[in-house]
């Protein structure tokens, strides 16, 4: 891919991005939210269509009209977000759009066998073909979506965030599973915010940055982490974790005792105190989000109590819990926190209609006011605050729900994944929020899937295997190793 250059209304995606991949090797796409990737792989998807530029297949000149021709060439990308359709079967989202058929007829039972065959591939033979996908936790859903990538004859396979919703075992499956495409001869584009999977996978690196390419083609071997944040960033990031944590904590905000949601979680008990960081590790579908979403008031919990600020908090109503003071942002933000085709100040404001309300209409000169407010205060770029949301990059988008609450104002603020799918730039000042918020009395219950994140921003650890609580604890009493033993083995011990 040659000098390819795509305007959008009002902005330049790309502006002369060069790009080639080998056969045989994993070649990752680096750069900030908004740098240009995600336009990328989507010109090389046939869903964008380049202004200008040349792209080479095989040493030939080629257009790339639709995502059907770039299949057909040999190009399968796996989307950052679940492209999965529930309500049909695991075999039928694979085969979804290249249906097996003869003679006018479906052969489901070879879609079921070559389903079944792809599954063991990729080291998930508890999956079933026939399984509807709307029974799957994320991670399933991101198991199907690779198998159907693999079930193109392709030659290139663009995995997209593909580590976003894997736990530390089926991440390394997954690199098991690229290193055995490779050894096949096949390349792997792979696009990461992790830069420590750039170091296990990768053999080379392109670095974009406002849509332009600052460096093409590096060993990953021969390249410092450090420079690789400094070529994405424009400058130094250092890797702490905000600063230092509250010295003292206030009184106890939260107290839950014998929470239970059935066939998912039992027997949770914890407390958070003003000012204090709780955060909660362990594997994806250990009942981490489903924890939150209760306390929230997602989900009506089977048994146990919350008391929020001394008073009882019945659970089961999202408003009642909102009212009490209880924010959420969830993990996945662009299905379950963002209106994506309302405006950004829209989206800030959601949860604090009430203060806008005068004579029964929304006084939208108020709105924006209090929205450009933490737009400034958070630096969202762009700083346009009727710009619709979904145009926003991912970490613009996370600092945009992390503002809902900071207006509507919040004693409990519960965040699952703050900083999935951000890059190491917002990473950093989303770690800085989180801080800040601690140091104004916010209590933070936080779920991440990155253990060295957990124990670099939570002062208190609740360790959770198979729905229970198998450790709970000050941070400075367990390390990233005595997490995993109780994750991957559930050996409860303190």
């Amino acid at each position: 891919m040659t000098n390819l250059i795509k305007h959008f209304p009002g902005a330049k995606a790309l502006d002369g991005v060069d790009f080639d991949v080998r056969a045989g090797e994993v070649h990752c796409l680096l750069g900030q939210n908004g740098a240009g990737k995600s336009t990328l792989i989507k010109v090389l998807a046939g869903a964008h269509q380049p202004d200008d530029g040349e792209i080479r297949w095989q040493d030939q000149v080629v257009t790339i009209p639709s995502p059907t021709k770039a299949l057909d060439l040999g190009v399968a990308t796996m989307y950052q977000e679940l492209d999965v359709v529930d309500g049909l079967t695991v075999a039928e989202n694979i085969y979804l759009g290249h249906e097996l058929s003869r003679g006018g007829f479906l052969r489901h039972s070879e879609a079921r066998s070559r389903t079944k065959d792809l599954l063991h591939r990729l080291g998930h033979p508890e999956i079933r073909p026939g399984q509807d996908v709307g029974s799957l936790s994320a991670a399933g859903k991101q198991i199907v979506s690779m198998a159907r990538a693999l079930s193109h004859d392709a030659r290139v396979i663009v995995m997209d965030e593909p580590s976003a919703v894997l736990d530390p075992e089926e991440v390394d499956n997954l690199f098991h599973v690229v290193e055995s495409l490779t050894a096949e001869g096949l390349a792997v584009i792979y696009i990461s915010h992790r830069l420590e999977e750039i170091r296990r996978i990768g053999d080379r690196i392109t670095v974009l940055k406002d849509g332009r390419t600052v460096t093409s083609g590096l060993a990953v071997a021969d390249t410092p982490t450090g420079d690789l944040i400094e070529m994405m960033t424009g400058r130094r990031v250092e890797s702490d974790f905000g600063g230092a944590g509250v010295e003292e904590f206030g009184d106890v905000v939260l107290q839950v005792d014998g929470l239970a949601l059935s066939d998912v979680f039992e027997d949770v008990s914890f407390e958070v105190r003003a000012g204090q960081v709780l955060g909660l590790a362990g594997l994806v579908g250990a009942g981490r989000s489903e924890i939150l979403e209760t306390l929230y008031g997602a989900r009506p919990a089977a048994a146990g109590t919350v008391t929020l600020g001394g008073r009882p908090l019945r659970t089961g109503s999202v408003v009642r819990a909102v009212n009490r003071g209880i924010g959420l942002a969830p993990e996945e933000r662009k299905s379950q926190g963002l209106l994506l085709d309302e405006p950004v100040y829209r989206n800030i404001t959601l949860s604090t209609f009430a203060r806008f309300a005068r004579g029964g209409f929304l006084d939208e000169r108020a709105e924006r006011r209090a929205a450009k407010e933490q737009i400034a205060a958070l630096q969202l770029a762009p700083d346009d605050p009727d710009r619709p949301i979904r145009t926003l990059s991912g970490g613009n988008q996370q600092k945009a729900m992390l503002a809902r609450w900071l207006v509507h104002g919040c004693e409990v603020l519960l965040l699952d994944e703050p900083t999935r799918g951000v890059d190491v730039g917002a990473r950093a000042e989303i770690y800085g929020l989180i801080r800040r918020l601690a140091r104004q009395g916010t209590a933070v219950v936080m779920v991440s899937s990155e253990i060295d994140e957990v124990l670099g921003l939570a002062d208190q650890v609740l360790v959770i295997a198979d729905g229970a609580v198998v450790h709970n604890g000050p941070t400075d009493q367990i390390d990233e190793h005595g997490v995993l033993d109780l994750v991957m083995e559930g050996t409860a011990h303190e």
